[in-house]
């Protein structure tokens, strides 16, 4: 099942037109290229996620190596 873009509504696979509001759905093209965006997003930002933990190990390392000097 998917969803009206316009008002929320529960449609059918595919419908082209909501059958509550009237508005224009978009195609299957469409939907399949902003998936494969969205994946391409979510992919990004994990391997952002991961350079942030792998700085913040790294600082931590290096506060812990300077306390142990003092």
């Amino acid at each position: 099942m998917a969803f009206c873009i316009n008002c929320g509504q529960m449609q059918a696979d595919n419908t082209r037109f909501c059958r509550f509001c009237g508005s224009q759905q978009p195609g299957e093209q469409l939907i399949a290229r902003l998936r494969m965006e969205a994946e391409s997003i979510r992919y990004q930002m994990q391997q952002m996620q991961a350079q942030q933990m792998q700085q913040a190990n790294y600082s931590q390392q290096q506060g812990n190596d300077q306390a142990r000097r003092w």
